[in-house]
């Protein structure tokens, strides 16, 4: 198992699964939506910011799951923008492992900032029991 920067070749798989694990995670809370709750649109504008970086974990050629990260190396505030994992590999650390990789390409960071939809009560204990982010703010 590897984090690795994404490539052109894992791109259009990168994106359906992260909107395949993001969907889920809706769909548990509200039941099922013909809605998609993460539009390509939203990945594309943060894979194209200035100073993002974009990550895929694979073992051996399957996609585990994958990180989208904003990097201002001035101020060393840096945003976690999106984090997912694979639906069919969830519940086995491998969110904690992209994490521990992301903040290890980054060790110079002061702060970490991200933000999870209010409702999905599994992602908030994720960051913040699992991965030691601190809530600042309910919107």
């Amino acid at each position: 198992m590897a984090l690795i920067k994404l490539s052109d070749k894992d791109l259009v798989e990168f994106k359906s699964l992260m909107q395949e694990s993001f969907q889920l995670g809706y769909e548990e809370v509200f039941g099922k939506s013909e809605e998609l709750i993460l539009p390509e649109k939203d990945i594309d504008e943060c894979l194209n910011k200035k100073n993002s970086h974009s990550y895929v974990m694979k073992n051996n050629h399957e996609i585990l799951g994958g990180a989208i990260v904003e990097i201002n190396e001035k101020t060393q505030h840096n945003h976690l923008d999106f984090l997912f994992v694979n639906v069919s590999t969830q519940n086995k650390g491998i969110g904690q492992k992209i994490w521990s990789e992301i903040e290890s390409l980054y060790p110079y960071t002061e702060i970490w900032q991200t933000v999870t939809p209010y409702f999905d009560k599994r992602n908030i204990h994720f960051y913040v029991n699992k991965l030691g982010f601190h809530i600042v703010e309910f919107q």
